[in-house]
């Protein structure tokens, strides 16, 4: 409770672990409700990744840092060996959704954007920042929904979250552990290697040629990492900043445009698993690359007009 009552401790940051705390809690939840499914053909390997992580995500600052590794890779055992599964669905019937669809209309839209809209408010208007922000938003989608539909209960909230985990499955883990690698490499000194292999090719002070090197190596990392934001520390340190930066481009501009040609390789990659795999399973598509296979044309045209903007406006 030190924490929670230091003055050194900025509001902001309450709020979102008091957040952190919240979505532990709901993981833990879902690991019991699993362990407790007998539906689930896997309910002790389902019960114990989603108990694991929500242990993790809730109250990780209070764990010591080994043994949170040691958790984390208990918790990966039942994934590797697709322990980890999804019991009976508690979707409404078809018919019902029919009916409450013509009776919300188009108002069903307002809950999922004042999540976003919220979210902006908070980040432009307050300390708090964006991410305290969504959680809040969250919050007030889900009082909106309970006022839209008196069916709207809290148990239904948690067996719908209950269906969507079971349905990511344990692909819901990966984009914070691709943000962790991101800052891994960074500090293994992964972008001093890549400058270093860079320097030798590149002609010193050709900046177009750094451009195009830096814009496709956040393509390429980003699709190895899955997180532009991560990949981006690294290929900043590595080429951006010694190949390009250093000759008087634009800081601000290159920076922006950049972290855009990394969001080109979060399109085209299935580590991106929040963006290309979870539609998949959540639309039940039959290829399990369709997502990515409809973006990357959009993709490409897009990663060669961002370098030609670079070049002409640094």
């Amino acid at each position: 409770m030190d924490f929670f009552f230091s003055s050194d401790v900025l509001l902001g940051e309450k709020l979102l672990e008091l957040i952190y705390m919240i979505m532990g809690l709901i993981g833990i939840g879902t690991g019991i409700y699993n362990f407790m499914d007998q539906t689930n053909k896997h309910r002790y390997g389902s019960g114990f990744f989603w108990t694991i992580l929500g242990i993790v995500i809730g109250f990780g600052r209070w764990i010591p840092s080994t043994f949170t590794g040691i958790l984390i890779l208990a918790m990966t055992v039942p994934a590797i060996f697709h322990k980890v599964t999804k019991g009976k669905s508690h979707a409404a019937s078809k018919e019902y959704m029919e009916k409450m669809a013509d009776k919300i209309g188009n108002r069903i839209f307002i809950p999922a954007l004042s999540i976003g809209f919220v979210a902006i408010l908070v980040a432009l208007f307050t300390k708090l920042g964006a991410l305290v922000g969504v959680g809040i938003g969250v919050f007030l989608a889900i009082i909106l929904l309970m006022v839209f539909s008196k069916d709207n209960k809290p148990a239904v909230f948690f067996k719908d979250t209950v269906d969507m985990l079971g349905t990511v499955g344990p692909l819901s883990m990966l984009p914070m552990l691709l943000a962790s690698l991101g800052a891994v490499f960074t500090q293994a000194g992964v972008g001093e290697v890549i400058s270093k292999g860079v320097s030798s090719i590149v002609p010193a002070g050709n900046v177009t040629v750094g451009i195009i090197i830096y814009a496709i190596g956040m393509v390429i990392f980003t699709m190895i990492m899955g997180n532009a934001f991560a990949a981006i520390t690294v290929m900043t340190v590595g080429i951006g900043a010694p190949f390009v930066l250093n000759y008087g481009a634009d800081p601000a501009l290159i920076g922006m445009i950049a972290l855009s040609c990394g969001f080109c390789g979060t399109l085209m990659t299935p580590m991106a698993a929040n963006f290309n795999i979870v539609p998949v399973a959540i639309l039940e598509m039959k290829d399990k690359y369709g997502v990515i296979k409809n973006q990357i044309f959009v993709a490409l045209f897009m990663l060669v007009f961002q370098i030609l903007y670079m070049i002409i406006f640094n």
